[in-house]
């Protein structure tokens, strides 16, 4: 075995001997002239290692003498093995409440490369990037020259908020300040910042059944009492809503998550009243408001809040990229200063040179053309794939969610929902990538409507060409799980 030829290599070989107690308390170590011939490096090699374990504590040096092993170094290296005796005892090492809800919760992450044709929701094609602009944009940033790199707020650029300040008074009709904004790494961050500073263990959060999942997780992390609200084709069953002070719900009604519905405005002057009432709070997860077809989109909860208890909550992920990590909460005054504090203490800030690429697309104008062009490009493929399924698939198949959205949801319902898994299987081994509704129910079967097999079914990341190929490979799926499971009503008769 050659020995070793650089510093850290001859360094890691004496803390091993040291550790192990081949060399001893007070012994002598070889001069540097004897020990940089013995290994065949320089001497200045061997001084700068003698410098380094000097500094770690492992040796000490005298004018005039060789260096000698610390006699620290020796309760150094029994503190070193003591975390291996204390692990073989089976020593547990705990983790806060938090950290133990978390750890036994099931975060599956969906891989958008697992399947050849995968209809994952949340995944957009990558050519609708605008990637020309985008480089340009962001070099403008690069050489903007700065007194000094150092952080910015927490509560993001000052661009950035004065640009998204405008952007929803424009296209949401939603009016606020630039204070209120602050902009979060991504739709998650915000939910779990909402969730730690409005959310006590054993507080009351309601949320829609069914509902976005790790929305669900993240106010089950932090130890809510949460209750599922059924809904329907007018969005939130406000007239389920329970008579409990000081809860916090959580809501899509834009274009409810995962069914499609809209929330009517019936419903909701009943649910800003019930939190007036009840004085609770309201998240407010605008997640993919642009992509309404046909009609303009539906006024935000915020545009009717007279009582300041609605937390706004939008997102790049779907009109630009889920990578690129940026969204914004509109926040209700009060709420402002302890938002800023807490971004603070989570990360600082979101990526700055994000921030203001973002702010001068905005500024442009650029950004809403591209928000029109993706449009038409994710109305095109819906319908191509609402076409491919009323042509490929059996007759009793429901589609749901079609008006807006970059995702439908299709009921079918021949095929009983335990019968989901094997579907997925068999749309698998054909190369394609189909995903239940079942998780998204956090009470199972007691408030879903349709007891069939349903799927969520996202297009936004397909070519219209792929979006036929996967129907049809699709329907093969179906038709081998009809079959097997009409086979196995006969045997059982």
């Amino acid at each position: 075995m050659p020995p070793p030829a650089s510093s850290p290599r001859i360094c890691e070989l004496f803390r091993r001997q040291i550790d192990a107690g081949e060399l001893r308390p007070g012994q002598a170590l070889p001069s540097t002239r004897a020990l940089a011939q013995e290994l065949g490096v320089s001497r200045s090699t061997v001084v700068n290692v003698y410098e380094q374990l000097v500094s770690e504590g492992y040796i000490e040096t005298r004018p005039g003498a060789r260096a000698r092993v610390a006699p620290g170094a020796v309760v150094q290296a029994a503190k070193r093995r003591r975390p291996a005796q204390a692990a073989q005892r089976g020593a547990p090492r705990p983790l806060s409440a938090y950290g133990q809800r978390t750890a036994q919760m099931s975060l599956v992450l969906p891989s958008s490369d697992s399947a050849d044709i995968n209809f994952l929701y949340g995944a957009i094609a990558e050519d609708d990037f605008p990637k020309l602009l985008w480089r340009r944009l962001y070099n403008q940033a690069l050489m903007q020259r700065q007194p000094a790199l150092y952080y910015g707020p927490p509560e993001g650029s000052l661009e950035l908020r004065a640009a998204l300040q405008d952007y929803l008074l424009r296209a949401r009709g939603l009016s606020c300040t630039q204070e209120q904004i602050i902009v979060v790494q991504g739709s998650q961050q915000a939910i779990d910042l909402c969730a730690r500073l409005l959310v006590d263990p054993g507080a009351a959060v309601l949320m829609e059944e069914p509902c976005y999942q790790r929305a669900r997780a993240a106010f089950a992390a932090v130890g809510a009492d949460i209750t599922p609200i059924p809904v329907d084709e007018h969005g939130l069953v406000t007239a389920m809503l329970p008579d409990t002070r000081h809860a916090l719900a959580y809501v899509t009604p834009s274009h409810q998550f995962p069914l499609g519905s809209v929330l009517s405005i019936g419903r909701r002057r009943e649910l800003l009243a019930w939190a007036t009432q009840n004085r609770c709070w309201i998240i407010e997860d605008d997640y993919d408001s642009e992509f309404r077809y046909g009609l303009q989109p539906t006024q935000p909860l915020h545009a009717l809040d007279g009582d300041g208890c609605v937390l706004y909550m939008g997102t790049f992920s779907k009109t630009l990229s889920p990578q690129l990590r940026l969204g914004y909460l509109v926040l209700p005054e009060a709420l402002v200063p302890v938002f800023r504090q807490a971004k603070l203490l989570t990360d600082r800030h979101a990526p700055y040179p994000e921030q203001q690429v973002v702010a001068r697309f905005i500024r442009s104008g650029a950004y809403e053309r591209h928000i029109r062009r993706v449009r038409r490009a994710n109305e095109h493929r819906r319908t191509v794939l609402v076409d491919a399924i009323q042509r490929f698939l059996p007759a009793r198949v429901e589609v749901e969610g079609t008006a807006s959205g970059l995702h439908i949801v299709v009921w079918l319902h021949d095929l009983p929902i335990d019968q989901e898994p094997q579907l997925m299987a068999e749309a698998r081994k054909r190369g394609v990538g189909l995903w239940s509704i079942t998780p998204l129910y956090a009470a199972g079967q007691r408030l879903r409507r349709h007891r069939c097999a349903g799927l969520v079914m996202g297009y936004a990341g397909l070519t219209p060409e792929r979006i036929v190929t996967g129907v049809e490979r699709m329907a093969q799926a179906v038709r081998a799980c009809l079959e097997q499971h009409q086979r196995g009503g006969s045997q059982q008769k």
